[in-house]
């Protein structure tokens, strides 16, 4: 089973999604689903590096922390730019 987190490390200005710093989005790559709130502009960003990790694929810049694969991933929003830590889970 692989789950691949998402956590609001960064956030300013206004998100529309209403992310906070703090919040998490967890990507179920078995059951095809996922937990917490993310707004599509982001979700389509975010969604290659959430493919590449949960296939065991090279993320670029991504570094290993404790044993656990940890990327970053930037929303598209510049005027309000949230900022995303993306680890595996299982």
């Amino acid at each position: 089973m692989v789950k691949i987190k998402a956590t609001v490390i960064s956030q300013e200005g206004h998100c529309d999604a209403g992310n906070k710093v703090g919040d998490e989005i967890t990507f179920d790559w078995d059951t095809h689903e996922i937990e917490g709130r993310l707004c599509l502009h982001a979700m389509y960003s975010v969604m290659p590096k959430i493919y590449a990790m949960a296939q065991g694929g090279n993320v670029a810049f991504a570094k290993a922390d404790d044993g656990t694969l940890v990327a970053r991933h930037a929303c598209p929003d510049g005027y309000n730019p949230l900022i995303l830590e993306l680890r595996i889970v299982e």
